[in-house]
């Protein structure tokens, strides 16, 4: 069974939430998710940057 993903560090740019993770190797991983309903969006990266960048350019398609 794998590990549950322990997030940190999370801040939030609008509906999006930006968090810091280890993957199952080890490495550390920036994920952004968009919290509004029926948005779906979700994204890992390798950088912080890229992961605040994308939350704050992102704009839901569902209205």
């Amino acid at each position: 069974m794998p590990r549950p993903i322990r997030p940190r560090n999370v801040i939030r740019i609008g509906p999006v939430q930006v968090a810091t993770y280890y993957d199952g190797r080890g490495r550390e991983r920036h994920t952004a998710a968009c919290t509004a309903p029926r948005c779906g969006f979700s994204a890992d990266y390798d950088s912080r940057a890229a992961a605040e960048i994308a939350a704050r350019t992102h704009r839901c398609t569902i209205r």
